[in-house]
């Protein structure tokens, strides 16, 4: 098949764009490079360097006749949703009704979304989250995920434009950027191979489901499949169900570098939500998908990653 990969030099994205690649598939990576880096892209996909909110982005979909299109370019940082919600609703919602306008107009058949299931909730009213969950989320970074799916609902109603929605975890693993406010795993990482001291916000105790960037390719790869006719409009969570707190993530991570600093602490953030783990039995029962990477394998394939960049 022929798809296009937005977002795909940045973390996700990136490796998302190598699994299909090792299946054989044609693709493109559209990226701006914003916050995604020129080393994360395959040097054997195609490469479109364009902000997903241009005409030049849309027009380059028009041109290349793509059958999926697999959309991860976003504005993904929490903190900066809340201190530039028009900028998030830009890119998130903007963005996304370009590549989604292009892809109706050119016949795509399905467009594969990366959606959130840490932030569309809210704080939970009870664990593991389903998708009927109500919607309530307390952060414009979720508001504007959300909205996304609300736009491919009516895009399928309208247009016959086929769809599935992914909504992630905390992804972790390699090539998840350490230098930005998103990416505790990472930056924890970094921080402690440097001789440095993280930041913990709160107590420590918020609890998140982490998923190894691996799994969640898997995810997308089951998504994508068009001899499917029955995933179309589906929503699946993707999560193992349970969750770690963030002081027993810096604990693995301490222990795993190798260092005796420990973190220091600062006031909880209101944008944040306290616990969130996703019920993935849809996912299993619908798309065959379960997480296969342990929380511990995962946390020393991104510590040994890391180490061997420094």
């Amino acid at each position: 098949m022929r798809i296009l990969v937005t977002g795909g030099a940045g973390f996700i994205g990136s490796n998302v764009a190598d699994r299909l690649l090792e299946l054989g598939h044609e693709v493109d990576v559209m990226d701006d490079l914003s916050t995604g880096s020129i080393d994360n892209v395959n040097p054997e996909a195609g490469f479109l360097r364009f902000d997903i909110r241009t005409p030049e982005a849309a027009e380059a979909v028009c041109a290349n006749a793509y059958d999926i299109i697999c959309h991860h370019a976003a504005q993904m940082d929490v903190r900066r949703s809340v201190r530039e919600p028009v900028f998030d609703s830009s890119v998130n919602i903007g963005g996304s009704l370009n590549i989604m306008e292009a892809a109706r107009k050119s016949g795509v058949k399905r467009v594969v979304y990366a959606s959130t299931g840490g932030a569309v909730y809210g704080e939970p009213l009870s664990l593991p989250v389903r998708e009927d969950h109500p919607i309530n989320p307390i952060c414009h970074y979720g508001v504007s995920k959300h909205t996304v799916e609300h736009y491919l609902f009516l895009y399928r109603n309208l247009y016959g434009l086929g769809y599935v929605v992914l909504r992630y975890p905390n992804v972790y693993g390699p090539r998840q950027n350490p230098r930005g406010e998103a990416g505790v795993t990472a930056i924890f990482t970094l921080k402690y191979l440097s001789g440095e001291q993280p930041r913990i916000n709160g107590d420590g105790e918020q609890l998140r489901d982490y998923v190894h960037v691996s799994d969640i390719a898997g995810a997308n790869v089951l998504a994508m499949n068009l001899s499917r006719p029955d995933l179309d409009g589906g929503i699946f969570n993707i999560g193992w169900g349970t969750g770690h707190s963030v002081k027993a993530l810096d604990s693995i991570i301490r222990s795993l570098v190798g260092t005796t600093l420990k973190p220091e602490f600062g006031p909880a953030l209101p944008e944040e939500i306290l616990k969130v783990c996703l019920d993935s039995r849809k996912a299993r029962e619908e798309l065959g998908w379960t997480p296969r990477i342990t929380f511990e394998e995962g946390l020393k394939d991104l510590v040994d990653f890391h180490r061997n960049r420094l």
